[in-house]
């Protein structure tokens, strides 16, 4: 699914991430960048998509912050690269946001989850592809296929 899981298991969460820092000052700032390969379903199948985590000093008490470096069609995804998944929000009304016992491989799986389970149309951060898919399925697969050819391979 995604190397960073396996990264993050072979670490030990944040041991020997790339991190930077300076002797003088106390504040770490990790961030890790990888990619997540959407394998045989649904319309995202065979894109490899780069996202970057940064691990703020507040961690655990505060989500990480997730940014997708591939510009994609997604409706939970701006063309920038913003992130509408709830697990990343510190304060979420439905109760399935950030908690400190959630960790990286829980935004692993969360992310994989918005190609597949997670797809939303109905609340979208990316109201246009939202209403694109609503118009014309096809021409949605289309342009999400365009994208991964383009930017995603």
């Amino acid at each position: 699914m995604l190397t960073l899981a396996s990264k993050l298991k072979r670490e030990d969460g944040l041991k020997g991430s790339r991190t930077s820092a300076t002797a003088s000052d106390s504040t770490r700032r990790v961030s890790v960048r990888d990619r997540l390969l959407v394998k045989d379903e649904g319309y995202y199948q065979g894109g490899k998509f780069q996202f970057e985590t940064e691990v703020p000093d507040a961690y655990n008490m505060v989500p990480p912050k997730v940014k997708c470096l591939t510009r994609i069609w997604h409706p939970n995804i701006t063309e920038t690269g913003e992130i509408c998944l709830s697990l990343l929000r510190e304060h979420s009304i439905d109760g399935t946001g950030w908690a400190p016992t959630r960790t990286l491989k829980d935004v692993v799986w969360g992310l994989n989850s918005l190609f597949t389970d997670l797809l939303n149309f109905d609340d979208p951060l990316n109201i246009e592809a939202a209403e694109h898919h609503l118009r014309d399925k096809e021409d949605f697969r289309n342009k999400v296929e365009d994208y991964i050819k383009r930017y995603a391979r």
